[in-house]
């Protein structure tokens, strides 16, 4: 599939992913702005600084569901391995660099695992295994998150995916890397929060 089709694939993903849940659903929650919490950021991590757990599942979910949705939805539409790793990755840079918000988004991470998990079951395995083992041996969610990105990068090849699938997965596990910057600088320097702190 190429040409104008995948296009229209990649430009409703991107408009499917840069769907800012977070923000609706804290507004929808009566919690403001979530831009001015926390970071700042408008994914689920930040809307559980709220002080919320309901309001960050339902992001949580949205946010991860939107990138399932695109992808399974073109595969039941019939598109080949590149449209698939096209819907994905679009909709991950759509969370990322949504237009609605100036192009200043969430991380990627809810959004990458289910699109992940979209793409191949294993990957999504791969993601849970390697974010709980890290997140509960260090405490630190970003580190986490990269950990797992990481890890579904190096397993997309070793599984032998579809090369536009698995170079969607590095490209969207690239992106999310550069979105942590502040986290992976905090890391460096000893300053991340960890898990359960206040």
């Amino acid at each position: 599939m190429v040409g104008p089709d995948i296009l229209v694939i990649a430009a409703f993903a991107y408009l499917a992913g840069s769907i800012p849940f977070g923000l609706l659903v804290t507004r929808l929650g009566g919690k403001g702005d979530i831009r001015a919490i926390g970071s700042g950021n408008i994914g689920a991590t930040n809307v559980l600084r709220t002080g919320s757990k309901g309001l960050a599942f339902a992001t949580l979910l949205l946010d991860g569901g939107k990138g399932a949705a695109v992808v399974l939805a073109t595969a039941s539409l019939g598109g080949d391995a590149l449209a698939i790793g096209v819907a994905g990755l679009m909709a991950v840079v759509g969370h990322c660099f949504p237009v609605w918000l100036k192009f200043r988004g969430g991380k990627g991470v809810a959004t990458c695992v289910a699109t992940f998990a979209a793409f191949d079951i294993r990957l999504g395995i791969v993601f849970v295994i390697l974010w709980l083992g890290t997140a509960t041996a260090t405490r630190y969610s970003s580190l986490a998150a990269l950990v797992a990105t990481m890890g579904c990068s190096v397993a997309s090849v070793w599984l032998q995916l579809p090369m536009p699938v698995a170079g969607a997965v590095i490209i969207m596990s690239g992106i999310s890397w550069t979105r942590h910057h502040e986290n992976i600088g905090r890391l460096l320097t000893g300053q991340e929060s960890r898990i359960g702190k206040k």
